[in-house]
């Protein structure tokens, strides 16, 4: 070991640091950059065709597109305007409990 170290004195110590600078980013390079689809990939990650939204391009594709996206927001609002409204009544319990 002394040895080593003996040798790694003054520019050769330089020439081996220079070595190491260039040599860790290439092989770091060359470990991570090769064979990603086999070594990074998590199958089922990303949707399908099938499984994606497919955006409308006919008007009455669009037309469908809409009222369907109204009547998802009417029944959100009717549960929303539910939901208040039982609140309301415990609250209002609450208070004449007390």
């Amino acid at each position: 070991m002394s040895s080593i170290l003996r040798r790694l004195q003054g520019g050769n110590l330089e020439v081996f640091k220079f070595g190491m600078y260039i040599i860790f980013p290439i092989g770091w390079m060359y470990y991570f950059g090769t064979n990603l689809d086999d070594r990074f990939s998590v199958p089922g990650f990303w949707p399908t065709t099938e499984q994606s939204h497919k955006i409308p391009l006919e008007k009455e594709e669009i037309n469908r597109e809409l009222a369907r996206m109204r009547m998802v927001d009417a029944v959100r609002r009717e549960k929303r305007q539910q939901r208040q409204e039982l609140e309301a009544q415990a609250q209002a319990e609450s208070s004449n409990a007390e």
